[in-house]
């Protein structure tokens, strides 16, 4: 005989038998991951525009931001890696944090954004191709290779990377596509 209990929306159902999950809980709410957005995409403005880091040697300083990095490897004939570097530390984690940010609002205010399916597939393309974490690492290599040649100074936009990384961690581990996908399909049904 099948026994049909009441079960609060907050809890997840399992099968008692097998324990597959039958009804996920709603994860966070679309607030949450939009604050997280914003604070990620303060954070990413700051990485961008403060330099990473200053180097002093022989009585000359230099300082950089990372988008200065990537032009002066154009000067340098290094297309590739400046491409490699822009896509990957500027540009996709940029539309990324964008496209979320243009399916967050919106959704919070009860709103159906304009080619939802469509951004929701390209946040998936574009997630795994932002690879801060891989520039950031690159970064201190350098430095530490650098240290017996000039004087290091770590600058905003290098502690900024830091908080980048941990936000976007968060963001990525908040995120719930299914809740995303609920919350649209709720905004288009009152509509």
């Amino acid at each position: 005989m099948l026994q049909v209990l009441p079960v609060a929306v907050t809890q997840n159902v399992v099968c008692c038998r097998c324990g597959a999950l039958l009804h996920r809980a709603p994860g966070d709410q679309p607030q949450t991951s939009l604050a997280l957005v914003l604070a990620t995409l303060f954070v990413f403005a700051l990485a961008n525009l403060f330099p990473v880091v200053g180097l002093e040697a022989g009585g000359v300083r230099t300082a950089t931001t990372l988008l200065g990095t990537v032009s002066q490897l154009m000067h340098q004939d290094m297309l590739p890696v400046a491409m490699l570097v822009l896509f990957t530390g500027v540009l996709l984690p940029g539309i990324e944090l964008l496209a979320l940010l243009y399916l967050l609002l919106p959704l919070t205010l009860g709103r159906v954004p304009y080619g939802f399916p469509r951004v929701m597939r390209a946040v998936r393309i574009v997630h795994p191709w932002g690879m801060v974490e891989v520039f950031l690492l690159g970064v201190l290599v350098s430095l530490v290779k650098l240290a017996h040649l000039a004087q290091v100074h770590p600058g905003i936009g290098l502690w900024s990377f830091f908080v980048l990384i941990v936000l976007l961690a968060t963001s990525a581990s908040r995120f719930d596509a299914a809740l995303l996908w609920e919350r649209y399909e709720a905004c288009r049904a009152i509509r």
